[in-house]
């Protein structure tokens, strides 16, 4: 999402010319903080942030005062490297995890309540440390109600946090406590009830929908992701567009899009104020997801420019932004949603333009493609480190989606107050062009996630990159039109190996903890017990399976869900239950299946 998009129309934007009349003279270039310099300056705070070494934030201060005495930007860059590197130090220190004691005290929810492993979990403030309630039984009930903002009453015992959930680092959690008995406790704080009411609107108005659309519906408008089905999680995430199911810029340009009206209005005074209230509230509303936070410091950078009446460039407020994000919490820099944000909107600015420029076709079409295209490029790299792959789909995915998406997210939001406030029929009604984008995206991510097309690893990524690079670069060389030739060669050749790659796979291959899938003649799929959904589901996915002959499953309290996963990605012919008495041979084309009922003979390999 570009700068001017995040900023619902205070984007950036060519400043006005020198001496324009009512507008004070611009700075001397040489010591202004360029775009170029706000890079730096994010880079150099990242920096700081990942040495986190112990330093009195005397020093740092000393320097920024020196810097803005004699104007030299450069220094201001090593005073914000310092101030990073010492609030990343208190901010590791506090990670200290607590001694083991009993408490009965009231605390703070800081997330939504949600079920893992059959127990309610959620992080709460207590006594000023972030812990992990951790509640089953009658306390999980009380627990599960709540939402963030709200106040419990538990007792239990406080510990150290789980070793094995690195993520809860990033949110700054030290301890747990293993919650015996929970209560309701005092009202919440009258920000905290405004957002929490307003979410409990949004959810009882969609109700009617069902709940997966529901659940993708407040993914989509409050980045609610606790009850979607593993089914529509692969989806969009086997179709590139799992970023649809979590907050993000989008949202907030299609919050500030939605009231751009209304702040139009205002004196340029009161607009900004009524843009940082709108932000804030939108903050608590999506519980400050980092993305959100760097697309809210992208616009209210943006906001505060244009009330000076100097539109900043996108590359600088992304720079500053990505800096004072840092600066107020230095653990986003362990944050691969943040991460991600800001290799996205990199991208597109920087890429964006460009590929507008050498792309042939109408702007309708030429311009989402580029915006696609350069998000996923700039992206592409952490996807590949964290995520194994980028899916070859996810550009024609996020093409087609994109529309719909927007829909829900601009329609949606005022709709479903509406829907909350009325009753039956009314509801459905104010709802129908929101049930027809959520269908409409929901096949869109089953599609693409299911057309056996792989995805791009580092090599592929690279060549496409390199492509790009030569298509860009083009106009530049002495033969434009071979450089043009080879860099579309390139590309499609890169975006098709995968493909092909699935088309002639080994005879035995594991692509999932789990999923064992054989080709030989005809395909048998293996689900080991226990695999649950979501690997069975990305186990086929990456395999791309598209038919299963035969399926064993079993035996094992998840079975039942492995077998329905395995139906929502695949056409299954047969199933043989393991542990059910299945038939002693079952002939699937040229393979012999024989079963004793605990283990299988499929071919010459059980």
């Amino acid at each position: 999402m570009n700068a001017t998009a995040v900023s619902g129309g205070w984007g950036p934007g060519a400043g006005p010319d020198r001496g324009a009349p009512g507008v004070p003279p611009a700075p001397d270039e040489e010591r202004a903080l360029t775009p170029l310099g706000a890079l730096a300056l994010a880079a150099a705070v990242a920096g700081g942030c990942v040495v986190a070494h112990p330093l009195s934030l005397l020093v740092p201060a000393v320097v920024a005062a020196l810097a803005l005495a004699v104007r030299r930007p450069s220094l201001l860059v090593v005073a914000a490297a310092l101030a990073a590197s010492a609030l990343g130090a208190r901010a590791e220190a506090g990670l200290a995890p607590p001694g083991r004691a009993s408490i009965d005290a009231e605390v703070t929810l800081v997330s939504d309540p949600e079920t893992r492993f059959g127990r309610v979990e959620a992080i709460a403030r207590l006594d000023g440390r972030l812990v992990l309630l951790e509640a089953d039984g009658p306390a999980a009930d009380v627990v599960a109600v709540r939402l963030a903002g709200e106040r419990v009453r538990v007792a239990g015992r406080l510990g150290p946090a789980p070793a094995d959930a690195p993520w809860l680092r990033v949110r700054h959690v030290s301890g747990a406590v293993a919650v015996a008995r929970a209560e309701p406790g005092a009202a919440a704080a009258p920000p905290w009830r405004i957002a929490n009411r307003l979410r409990r609107l949004l959810a009882d108005g969609s109700a009617h929908l069902g709940d997966d659309r529901r659940s993708l519906y407040v993914g989509l408008v409050l980045g609610d992701d606790r009850d979607q089905p593993p089914t529509l999680v692969d989806d969009f995430r086997g179709s590139g567009l799992s970023h649809l199911l979590a907050v993000s810029g989008q949202n907030v340009a299609f919050v500030l899009a939605v009231a751009g009206p209304l702040l139009q209005r205002l004196s340029i005074g009161w607009r900004v104020v009524g843009v940082a209230a709108l932000l804030a509230l939108f903050v608590v509303l999506t519980r400050g997801e980092p993305s959100v936070l760097r697309a809210v410091a992208m616009a209210g950078g943006a906001a505060v420019a244009a009330a000076r009446g100097r539109p900043t460039p996108g590359i600088q407020l992304l720079g500053l932004a990505v800096a004072g994000c840092l600066l107020v919490d230095p653990l986003l820099v362990g944050s691969t949603g943040f991460h991600l944000s800001v290799a996205a909107t990199l991208g597109i600015l920087v890429l964006g333009p460009r590929l507008v420029e050498v792309l042939p076709g109408p702007p309708a079409v030429v311009l989402p493609v580029a915006v696609s295209a350069s998000a996923q490029l700039g992206v592409a790299p952490l996807v590949v480190a964290s995520f194994d792959g980028v899916p070859v789909s996810g550009l024609a995915a996020n093409i087609l989606a994109a529309p719909a998406a927007a829909l829900v997210m601009t329609w949606g939001l005022p709709a479903g107050v509406v829907a909350g406030l009325a009753t039956a029929p009314v509801d459905a009604v104010v709802h129908l062009p929101t049930r027809l984008a959520l269908d409409w995206l929901a096949g869109v991510a089953r599609g693409a996630a299911s057309v056996p097309l792989g995805q791009l690893g580092w090599a592929e990524v690279g060549v496409v990159s390199m492509a790009v690079a030569g298509l860009l670069l083009a106009a530049r060389s002495a033969r434009p039109r071979l450089v043009r030739v080879v860099a579309v060669v390139l590309t499609v050749g890169a975006l098709t190996a995968p493909g092909v790659g699935l088309r002639h796979p080994p005879v035995r291959a594991e692509p999932a903890p789990g999923v064992e899938v054989w080709r030989a003649g005809a395909t048998v799929v293996v689900i080991a017990p226990g695999t649950g959904p979501t690997a069975t589901l990305e186990g086929l996915r990456l395999a791309g399976v598209a038919v299963i002959d035969l399926l064993v499953v079993g035996p094992g309290p998840t079975a039942g869900d492995e077998e329905r996963a395995a139906r929502h990605r695949a056409r299954v012919g047969r199933v043989a239950w393991v542990g059910r008495d299945p038939p002693s041979s079952i002939r699937i084309g040229g393979l012999v299946a024989t079963s004793d009922g605990q283990r299988m003979q499929v071919g010459p390999a059980p």
